[in-house]
This record gives structure tokens, C-alpha cells and sequence, in this order.
């Protein structure tokens, strides 16, 4: 019984080495196919690009209370998020995600959608090469002028000129709140198209963002009360 035992414990060690060792060979190969981050130099300079000063501060607030409240911490995954989103994920049928901004960012410059195991490294590896490359506003800021919000606006400039008929320096805070909703569902949480699901999306950012002190009760109060006054 000891010899099996010990032999059980060896073949698990040969497992464990023999896993570690094609997952450091998977991460060099896939280092070296890695696209350059030009593409992100490119853009910044492109037309219509706003820069972060010109956001009203509760717009990358609510962004980052809603899609990555540890943004400023983690070094482009975020762990404590990959464990919750574990443990969610085993405890109810509703799948989350672990997507960093910043991983959203690899994923909307350089990568597809697909839910693949090779999609996740390349999107962590890429990640963590734009964290070196860049800082945490010049990330938020790439990500504030890129991602997709539903009625053919792409960024946050597009959609609050396309939602709210105004320069996004002129956004609200309940207006922001509303937009920042959009990212994860552009067609489900679209004020357009669902005004009710809007709201209920735009009030849990609302309390996300009074919960981690970026905004004061009556601010919140205030917000919940705002009407919506679409383009």
C-alpha cells in the first residue's frame, strides 16, 4: 500500500512539472507572435480621440466602479477577481466574467471574441506588455475612446453625442452612469432600445459608485431622480 502510495504521489509530481513546463513553453511561443502596440500609438493620434482631461471625472469613475474597481491596483489581471468570478460562477447558473480593462483593451485592438484557452493567454500576455508600455490613465483612456456602446457610437465621445445629442464633457452624472453601463450588453442594457433595463443597470452604477466613496449621497440622490432626456 506505501509503495502505491508512493508511486501515486511521484506520477502527480511528474504531472504537476510536466504541466508547468508545456504552459512556460506555451507562454514563450505565444510571446513571440505577440502583435506591436503601434496600433495603440496610432490611435491615440487618430481623429476625434478625446483625451482623459476632457471626460468629466464621474464618467472613468463609473467606468471603473462598474467594468474593473481594481484597476488602479492590479498589474493587468486582476486576481482577486479571477478567484470571485470563480467562485460565482460555481455557486449559480449567472457566468462572470474576469476581464480587466486592460484586457479589454489587448481584446478590442488585437484579438477576436472567441472563447478560446488561447484567445485568454494571449489576451493576459498582451496585457501585461501594454501595462509596461502605458499608464493606468493612458489604459482608461484607450479604453474610453474604443469600446463599443451600442447604436453604432464607438467610444464615449460618439455615444454621448449619439444618445444625448452632446459634447461627453457636458455628460451628467446620471448620464454617465447610464452610458457606463453600456460596455458589458450594448443591446440589452441600451436606453433606445430598453429604458427600463437601462435604468436598473444605471442605478446599481449609481450605488456601486456611492459604496466605493466615488460619489456622495446626495450626488446619488440626485442622479436617481434625474429624468432621462434621450437625443
Amino acid at each position: 500500500m506505501q509503495r502505491l502510495w508512493s508511486v501515486f504521489v511521484k506520477f502527480v509530481l511528474l504531472a504537476i512539472v510536466g504541466g508547468a513546463l508545456l504552459l512556460a513553453f506555451a507562454v514563450i511561443m505565444a510571446n513571440r507572435q505577440l502583435p506591436s502596440l503601434d496600433a495603440l500609438t496610432a490611435f491615440r493620434a487618430s481623429p476625434g480621440y478625446v483625451p482623459l482631461k476632457q471626460f468629466p471625472h464621474t464618467l472613468p469613475e463609473a467606468v471603473v466602479a462598474i467594468e474593473d474597481d481594481r484597476f488602479y491596483i492590479h498589474d493587468g489581471i486582476d486576481y482577486v477577481g479571477v478567484m470571485r468570478a470563480g467562485i460565482a460562477n460555481l455557486s449559480d447558473d449567472l457566468s462572470q466574467g474576469a476581464s480587466t480593462i486592460t484586457m479589454q483593451v489587448a481584446r478590442n485592438f488585437f484579438l477576436s471574441r472567441q472563447k478560446t484557452y488561447t484567445r485568454k493567454l494571449y489576451e493576459a500576455l498582451l496585457a501585461y506588455r501594454i501595462e509596461n508600455a502605458l499608464s493606468k490613465d493612458e489604459i482608461l483612456e484607450l479604453y474610453l475612446n474604443k469600446i463599443y456602446l451600442g447604436q453604432g457610437a464607438y467610444g464615449f465621445g460618439e455615444a454621448a453625442e449619439t444618445y444625448f445629442g452632446k459634447p461627453v464633457a457636458e455628460l451628467t452624472l446620471a448620464e454617465c452612469a447610464m452610458l457606463a453601463g453600456l460596455p458589458k450588453a450594448p443591446s440589452a442594457n441600451n436606453p433606445v432600445v430598453n429604458p427600463r433595463r437601462a435604468r436598473q443597470r444605471q442605478s446599481y452604477i449609481l450605488l456601486r459608485m456611492l459604496e466605493l466613496g466615488r460619489i456622495t449621497r446626495p450626488q446619488y440622490d440626485a442622479a436617481l431622480l434625474e429624468p432621462l432626456r434621450l437625443r
